[in-house]
């Protein structure tokens, strides 16, 4: 006999909650927000949309399906099944947290609170919870992510994107040369390089690509090709800065080779969850071989 379905909601420890439990009491916490000229009040009504949120795609779960839930923090130590259906019910950036640890379960992305989220990847509505649970087949968007291997076989993979540099405010050394650039490699010194997909061109990888005036086109979500921008690359006699931004395709990478002490490589700021580098290490970072499949 088959095992029924299993639903693993998602979601994250509010502000509130995050409030509450540092000031030990509601009136404590709402006494330090007035002295700072804030109302606790729409921070609880947050807390309460999320929480009824949550309650409404909980009793939308069919009542045969097995379910559990993952607090956000707990991601990097909860064991995901191939039969699994995801649903975030949060913030867009939720979804990003998860995406590392799948692969290929379905995810359906509920937002908690409309208006204020951009809703690019939490697409629907709780009261939606419910038909997109028993639908029998959802149309589903592959949206590319990104990967990088260390040359110890440590990976990471991220849906918006990979940052690779110093843990602090450092400057960060290294090698950096593009696989079907005929071996051309150049010797940096930066705030570190950042690689970024279609999805998270909404987001860090934008940004970069809009201060730059780049003439490289964004990715959409679905395309099988990455942006990478080498951040306040520095020039000096032994570093250079001809290499500072580019595409990847699906079968391009970039090769960086570590010439400082230490660097980390972590993706869509899960800095707890990174890569640990040092000196003489190499790592490519390119398109990874699993997508994130999001219920449209």
């Amino acid at each position: 006999m088959s095992l029924a379905p299993r639903v693993v909601l998602v979601h994250r420890t509010t502000e509130y909650e995050e409030l509450v439990a540092h000031h030990g009491t509601h009136g404590q916490a709402a006494f330090f927000l007035s002295s700072r000229g804030r109302d606790i009040e729409e921070v609880a009504e947050r807390h309460r949309r999320a929480r009824r949120a949550l309650a409404q795609v909980t009793a939308a779960i069919p009542l045969t399906w097995r379910q559990s839930r993952v607090e956000r923090a707990d991601l990097d130590r909860f064991l995901f099944a191939p039969e699994d259906v995801v649903v975030v019910v949060g913030q867009d950036g939720l979804v990003a947290n998860v995406a590392k640890y799948l692969t290929g379960q379905p995810v359906v992305g509920i937002d908690t609170d409309p208006g204020r989220n951009p809703g690019v990847l939490v697409r629907h509505r709780p009261e939606d919870a419910a038909g997109l649970l028993t639908s029998a087949g959802p149309s589903v968007d592959e949206l590319t992510m990104v990967e990088a291997v260390a040359d110890d076989t440590q990976r990471i993979v991220a849906l918006n994107e990979i940052y690779l540099g110093a843990a602090g405010h450092q400057t960060a050394r290294y090698r950096l040369g593009l696989e079907d650039d005929g071996g051309v490699v150049e010797a940096q010194a930066s705030s570190g390089v950042l690689v970024g997909t279609g999805t998270g061109a909404t987001g860090w990888i934008g940004s970069v690509w809009q201060e730059r005036g780049a003439a490289l086109s964004l990715p959409r979500p679905t395309d099988g090709r990455l942006l990478w921008f080498v951040r306040e690359a520095w020039p000096s006699p032994a570093t250079g800065t001809s290499l500072v931004a580019g595409e990847l395709s699906a079968s391009g990478g970039l090769r960086i080779t570590v010439e400082s002490e230490r660097l980390v490589a972590f993706g869509d700021g899960m800095e707890t969850d990174a890569l640990e580098l040092t000196w003489g290490q190499s790592v490519r970072v390119g398109v990874a071989d699993t997508a994130l499949r999001l219920v449209g």
